[in-house]
């Protein structure tokens, strides 16, 4: 197959980050968006995590541009209340962990929680993670510092529908992306899968049409009927109310971090953006109906005007297509698969197919085997993001209501029996790892953090015992030095970080000047 033309169906940020990433990869194809325009945008996924900051470099995206075009500000981390049990917090930080090569590297906090247990679990991210200082001091800084990278260990918090429009606008059509703006009326098909597109005013042919038309999947699924494949054995959320919200007190609501609150039947995010906040509850109605669920939410934010707010609800569809990549036809963003928004994987799946996607068409001639491998790439890190998203709830201590008894309770025996090596910090690194090796192997990012909160620790001083032939002493002589430098590091964090402006002046200075 020869790819010259190429038609994107749907806008918003899925569509005109694909086009953004197509024009910048081959600038000579030629690339249409065809975008309804009665078609309502989501607008939900207006969190990343740190690596988007791959995509915006590999556009060259200016960061003081896009953000003040969308409302945007630096993310450093997700914080999750109430996961673990209620009243205990703790934070997934960006960025990496600070090693100077000794015997434990990454495992040393696991050392510390195992000899001193009433250790808090929120301690693993202040002793691991030097971005913490900054968040913990409410401080922002783009100099490195101790391991700190801002080019590569910050996120962004924006407003996806500007976002996109912002993309539209200042990227694709000033390199020569073409734009249509009708229905799509009929979509006719032949043996090498969509033939045309069909509106009101004329038929518009392409060599490669992309799916980005949100869980409608209108190319992939409506027309060629891919078979879906669902999730909702693995992840228990189906429904979500979303709303937009304005600061009641910006100076102390605005934080460099989305902020994850589990509640009744679900969890409730908020990112807050430079003048306003987006808030959502996601949840499943096999445990409540969705009036009560948005009663629920009310009673979180506990907002005087909460009854003044536009709510919109969400049906979710959680899950990947059989195949990503089908005759003349590959999917993007919802139209592809969905996990949930835990974690900010929305946005995190689209920039990461598309990279794939590029790769699939770097060759002259695309044939099956590079359509397979666009399948295979996407999936093989969707479903091990999929089981790192199900461990929040699979680790998750809570028995409180008939939700969380559900997720306590709920079986996993062939998830477990039957792991199959996928992406690095899903079921088989946490299982194995933890029962095998008493370690995690990876670099201390989501499976470290997410369990240290989740009190599952991969080392206990059983084992550490019983394979190290120890007795109590001579354990905490062995590992006494490692748990002193954890507390001495964590103190110079935060010390140095006393001199940075504060979070909002900084913003205030380097983007809103």
């Amino acid at each position: 197959m020869k790819v010259n033309k190429i038609i994107i169906v749907g806008g918003g940020s899925a569509g005109w980050m694909t086009a953004a990433t197509l024009i910048k990869a081959y600038p000579d194809k030629d690339i249409t968006v065809i975008e309804s325009p009665n078609v309502p945008v989501i607008g939900v996924g207006e969190s990343t995590i740190a690596r988007v900051r791959n995509w915006t470099k590999f556009l060259e995206l200016d960061d003081k541009h896009f953000l003040n075009h969308t409302d945007g500000i630096y993310k450093l981390s997700i914080k999750f209340t109430d996961f673990y049990k209620k009243g205990e917090a703790f934070h997934y930080p960006f960025g990496s962990c600070p090693t100077d090569g000794n015997k434990s590297d990454l495992n040393d906090w696991w050392f510390k929680k195992a000899l001193y247990p009433e250790t808090p679990q929120s301690d693993y991210a202040d002793s691991m993670y030097p971005i913490m200082s900054l968040i913990n001091n409410n401080k922002m800084t783009d100099e490195p510092f101790d391991g700190y990278d801002f080019s590569k260990d910050v996120a962004f918090h924006f407003d996806a529908i500007k976002f996109g429009q912002w993309l539209k606008e200042h990227y694709c059509l000033p390199r020569g992306v073409k734009h249509i703006q009708e229905d799509i009326v009929d979509v006719p098909i032949n043996e090498n899968g969509v033939k045309c597109l069909v509106t009101k005013t004329y038929s518009y042919y392409a060599d490669l049409f992309i799916d980005c038309t949100g869980f409608k999947s209108l190319l992939l699924d409506k027309t060629l009927n891919e078979p879906f494949e669902s999730l909702t054995d693995t992840l228990p959320n189906n429904s979500a109310w979303a709303v937009r919200a304005p600061y009641r007190d910006r100076e102390n609501e605005l934080k460099p971090y989305t902020n994850c609150t589990a509640i009744e039947n679900g969890w409730v995010w908020n990112i807050p953006l430079w003048n306003r906040v987006g808030t959502g509850y996601v949840y499943s109605d096999k445990f409540v109906d969705d009036e009560t669920a948005l009663q629920q939410f009310k009673n979180h934010l506990n907002r005087e005007d909460v009854n003044d707010l536009e709510f919109r609800n969400i049906k979710m569809r959680t899950g990947i297509h059989k195949r990503l990549f089908v005759k003349n036809v590959a999917a993007v963003g919802l139209a592809a698969g969905f996990i949930e928004p835990l974690e900010s994987n929305g946005l995190f799946s689209v920039h990461e197919f598309l990279i794939e996607l590029v790769r699939s068409l770097r060759r002259e001639n695309v044939t099956q085997w590079d359509k397979d491998n666009y399948t295979y790439s996407c999936k093989h890190m969707f479903t091990g993001f999929a089981e790192f998203v199900a461990l929040h709830y699979a680790m998750s201590n809570r028995d409180d209501t008939e939700y969380w008894k559900a997720n306590n309770n709920k079986q996993w025996e062939e998830a477990l029996i039957n792991l199959k090596p996928k992406f690095q910090i899903g079921f088989l690194h946490a299982s194995i790892s933890r029962n095998k090796d008493f370690k995690f192997h990876n670099d201390g990012g989501g499976l470290h953090a997410i369990a240290a909160g989740m009190n599952w620790a991969p080392t206990d001083t059983t084992s550490l015992k019983y394979h190290n032939r120890f007795n109590e002493e001579e354990l905490y002589q062995e590992f006494a030095y490692w748990v002193e430098r954890l507390n001495r590091r964590k103190e110079t964090w935060n010390k140095n970080a006393e001199k940075y402006l504060n979070y909002i002046d900084w913003m205030k200075k380097n983007i809103y000047t």
